[in-house]
């Protein structure tokens, strides 16, 4: 099974029939949903011709309204995103049809570079990280969610938050010379995996980095993504590295950079928009803008279309490593809280 298999024309007129669908499902399960739908003027029986035409949620409004098209006794797990020490923090609730949806998805969609055994995974983290197991951070549903890739997971850094070098020479002494996995985000990975590798003269060249999130504070040091492959490639071997973007608001669906780094691909189930800031217009190819996130998984809450508060750029359609578009993250909105995983992370003193 491949999720990325789908032309930009075939993807559109597939999304714009499920999201529709969707949306409609949603206005009859939450009360919440159909008030704002009524609100901003898409009523019932409102006709769509396009993805860009169906109404979008600012995915902010899950930090402060509980919005689930599933009744309370038919909620399987709470799921929370990262956000500011103190701030408020979107809840996603998930019926266990939802769960197991997402993460069947997930696994499509990560199959893809990893293929379909799992491997043995180091993990630029720590197992500190876990308490209850029915509510989640962001940056704990990330590495638990992602463990179930792997076997053997070994974490690189102990509980106290240190790199333990020592843990991942054995991880390599066993495992190094076939394909393993190595999951962590991105400022982690970088100070915690890349700096130790090249430090400590490890070979990671069997390895597959699937990364995401924490870029600001690498930028603040001069190391873009291309710097940050090249630097992984000359200094430790690694050269199979995928950047992904997503976020707990859309559970299951992630955008996953394709194998020479040209760019993020949606899978076929999911879509970005760029738009506009100043008239909310879809923007051109080529054009900066707020991305809009659409997946077609979103089901027990109304997270099938959402404006995020992330700016993109859309570098080209059906011209890449993948089908359909191939964009680049550009930062945050001006003004907008950090949200990234990884900068909720601080590090032993």
């Amino acid at each position: 099974m491949t999720v990325f298999s789908k032309p930009q024309r075939e993807r559109e007129a597939d999304l714009l029939e499920r999201l529709v669908e969707l949306t409609e499902h949603h206005r009859a399960a939450s009360v919440e949903y159909r008030r704002i739908l009524e609100a901003i003027g898409h009523t019932a029986g409102t006709t769509y011709e396009r993805v860009a035409d169906l109404p979008w949620l600012p995915v902010r409004l899950f930090k402060h309204h509980a919005l689930k098209s599933v009744p309370d006794d038919e909620v399987f797990k709470v799921l929370t995103s990262s956000g500011t020490t103190g701030g408020d923090v979107s809840r996603i609730f998930l019926d266990k049809e939802a769960a197991s949806v997402q993460q069947r998805m997930l696994a499509a969609t990560l199959q893809t570079v990893l293929g379909p055994n799992r491997l043995p995974m180091l993990l630029v983290d720590t197992k500190a990280l876990f308490s209850d197991r029915r509510s989640f951070s962001a940056r704990g549903a990330g590495v638990l969610g992602m463990m179930n890739f792997g076997r053997n997971h070994v974490f690189v850094l102990d509980e106290e938050d240190r790199p333990d070098v020592e843990a991942v020479r054995q991880f390599l002494a066993k495992h190094g010379d076939q394909p393993f996995l190595v999951f962590g985000f991105t400022f982690m990975a970088w100070l915690y995996l890349y700096e130790l590798a090249r430090d400590a003269g490890l070979d990671l060249s069997n390895g597959i980095l699937i990364h995401s999130g924490g870029w600001k504070k690498l930028i603040d040091q001069a190391v873009d993504n291309a710097e940050f492959r090249r630097r992984f490639a000359a200094d430790t071997g690694l050269t199979r590295i995928h950047n992904f973007y997503g976020m707990v608001e859309q559970i299951g669906t992630v955008y996953l950079e394709g194998p020479s780094g040209d760019g993020l691909y949606c899978p076929d189930f999911a879509d970005v928009i760029i738009r506009d800031p100043v008239t909310w217009d879809e923007a051109p190819v080529g054009t900066p803008g707020v991305i809009e996130v659409v997946s077609s998984l979103p089901r027990s809450y109304p997270g099938h279309v959402l404006l995020t508060e992330d700016r993109g750029v859309i570098h080209g359609i059906d011209d890449g490593d993948l089908p359909g578009k191939r964009f680049s993250i550009l930062g945050r909105l001006p003004r907008a809280e950090a949200r990234g995983c990884s900068d909720t992370f601080q590090g032993a003193s």
